[in-house]
């Protein structure tokens, strides 16, 4: 028999993100309880389980949260839950305020968030550090990545490689010197070829981790359909799917914000150069998923 009591604040375990944290509280035959916050204007996803019989439970004990579930927009707030069992697609949420929700899974799931993740991401968050033009950039790819991967319903697993591979896809430039990452003119010859040793970098760096094809998309990220992009000049279907994903997603973010070098572009002329670039450096579904997106989200 066991029985025990924790106080407010205690934990089994904690993992702590730029934006959410994760407290276990209690697990227990194939039973996880634990307290989620997300911080506001933030999304994230309710998965559909590879088992079936898997059953999660929310309730939302602080905060205001907007649910899309078959093309309807539901504010849910404090007090309100809601239940996923046996999904056939990924559920959107974004967050309008601070949100603080516990979460109910029959299946042991906070082994995923380790510790080895969080200290990946604590160096992807030194590298921003660094390049003062790509603050939250990482993040941002991986909101356009996932949008767009749940636009052409990647099943479950390949939307959890997708994001950890958007998050840490620049992992790989703690290794590139800040001069180069924030130098406001054109890059030499010999910067730039240092600039192209990040996707090398970064997929090193995440060797090991428990989705095996990670380490692979980062490094194809900056690979193109016609052989021109880096480090190893791969073409067309030998580019793994998630990398054109994350090709796209990264070129879109990269022309919207502001840089050292030039100003940010709209997101019309964003996009405008992608159709440009579609069927020789990006792939076509993606291009046009992606764009589908920016028109419901009136952005474009």
């Amino acid at each position: 028999m066991t029985f025990s009591i924790g106080r407010s604040g205690e934990h089994l375990e904690q993992v702590k993100f730029g934006h959410f944290d994760i407290s276990l509280l209690s697990r227990g035959g194939g039973t996880e309880v634990m307290v989620q916050t997300i911080t506001k204007d933030h999304m994230f996803y309710v998965y559909p389980s590879d088992n079936p019989n898997v059953m999660e439970f929310f309730y939302i004990l602080k905060g205001e949260m907007v649910c899309e579930w078959e093309g309807e927009k539901i504010t849910l707030g404090q007090g309100d839950y809601y239940t996923a069992y046996n999904l056939k697609e990924a559920v959107h949420f974004t967050t309008l305020s601070d949100v603080v929700y516990l979460w109910v899974i029959t299946e042991p799931t906070f082994y995923q968030l380790s510790e080895e993740v969080t200290n990946l991401k604590k160096v992807v968050d030194e590298v921003e550090k660094k390049d003062r033009y790509t603050y939250k950039h990482s993040e941002r790819v991986a909101e356009y990545a996932i949008k767009i991967a749940k636009k052409l319903r990647l099943p479950k697993e390949r939307l959890e490689q997708l994001y950890l591979s958007s998050i840490l896809h620049d992992i790989g430039k703690i290794h590139t010197p800040i001069e180069v990452l924030n130098k406001p003119g054109r890059l030499t010859d010999e910067e730039f070829n240092i600039i192209k040793r990040h996707p090398i970098d970064g997929a090193e760096m995440v060797k090991g981790l428990y989705h095996e094809e990670i380490s692979k998309i980062i490094l194809q990220h900056h690979e193109r359909l016609n052989g021109t992009g880096y480090p190893n000049r791969v073409k067309g279907e030998d580019i793994l799917f998630e990398a054109k994903i994350i090709a796209v997603s990264d070129t879109f973010d990269a022309m919207t914000e502001d840089r050292a070098y030039r100003k940010a572009l709209t997101a019309q002329f964003a996009l405008d150069e992608l159709k440009k670039l579609k069927g020789t450096h990006y792939d076509p579904e993606v291009v046009d998923a992606f764009e589908h997106i920016l028109i419901e989200e009136k952005k474009v």
